[in-house]
Formats: structure tokens, sequence, C-alpha cells
């Protein structure tokens, strides 16, 4: 009867920290920590042309995510996924290079992402690529950390929004600041 009586002052205890109203302010959740922002190279994409889409990751300061080449067998490496619709065809996703740094949880450096990162995702439309206004779904999943804790993994859906016009001679490129001169 002890036992039961302990188990619940505990949970008891659990849910009001849980509740509290400082509770959810102190453990970020991992959407919070990392700001995604989705950009297309041309606008519009011409049928038979091939783009890029970049996923830009604004990693909040003090935070870092484990990158595509995790240094341990544990981590969860940050991994972008396109669901293409019909008429679009894409390539490999091109992941930076991380940076090797020194966390007081681990024996050896972790292989990380911090600040701002740049995930690019060659993309083709083919000559059956729909026209006008193109969604293509992303799945973004990545872990963040501190130096102290790491939360829950996350998988962000994310969209890329483009236009597909009917000859490649029609596009023309966007975004310069994340893609340069085309």
């Amino acid at each position: 009867m002890k036992s039961a009586k302990a188990f619940f002052f505990i949970a008891v205890l659990a849910l009001s920290v849980a509740l509290s109203p400082g509770a959810s302010s102190q453990v970020p959740s991992g959407r919070d920590v990392v700001k995604p922002e989705t950009y297309v190279s041309l606008e519009p994409a011409g049928r038979g042309s091939a783009f890029q889409i970049a996923v830009v990751m604004k990693i909040r300061p003090g935070f870092h995510v484990n990158a595509r080449e995790k240094s341990e067998d544990y981590l969860i490496a940050t991994d972008l996924k396109a669901a293409l619709p019909a008429g679009f065809k894409n390539g490999e996703v091109s992941y930076p290079k991380g940076k090797l740094e020194k966390f007081t949880f681990s024996k050896t450096p972790l292989n990380v992402y911090q600040g701002s990162v740049i995930l690019r995702m060659p993309v083709t439309a083919l000559e059956n690529a729909p026209l006008g206004e193109q969604h293509i779904p992303l799945k973004l999943r990545y872990q963040a950390c501190s130096s102290e804790l790491c939360l829950p993994p996350v998988t962000i859906t994310l969209d890329a929004t483009l236009n597909v016009a009917a000859s490649a001679s029609a596009a023309k490129p966007a975004h310069a600041e994340i893609f340069g001169r085309q």
C-alpha cells in the first residue's frame, strides 16, 4: 500500500510540474527550435527545365541538429524527402557538411548543424508537368539538441510552391540570395 501511495504522489507531482505555466517555456519543442523555409530557384519553372528546391533551416542559438552524416549510430540524421506529384522528377538531396563539435554529454565530437543551413534538392519539371501553380510536399526530419538535452525527433511537413510555364524558355531565376546567379 505504501508503494501505491508513493507512486500516486509522484504521478501527481509530475503532472503538476508538466502543467505548470512555466514548464512549456523551459523545454521548447523541436518545432520551435528550427524554423525551416522553402525556396524554388526558378519562377516560373518551364516544362523541361531543371531547378532546385532549397530548405533553409534556421536553428535557434544554443541548439544544434545532427548532420546528415551522423557521427554515432544512435543519432538521428537530418533527412529531407519529397512526395513529387506526377510530372516531376527529383535527384539526390545535397546536404551541407556538418561541423564537429564537442558536447559534455558525449566523449567524442559530434557532427552537427548550427545557425543557418541550406539543404538542396534538384528537381526537373518533365514535359508533361501540369501548368500553373504546383505544390511539392516535403518532409523534413531532424532532432534538435542543446548542450544539456536532446528533444524528441520531429518530422515537419513543408510545401514548395512554384508556377510551371509551358516552355523552358519562360523560366526565370529566383532567390539569388539562396541559389546565387544562375
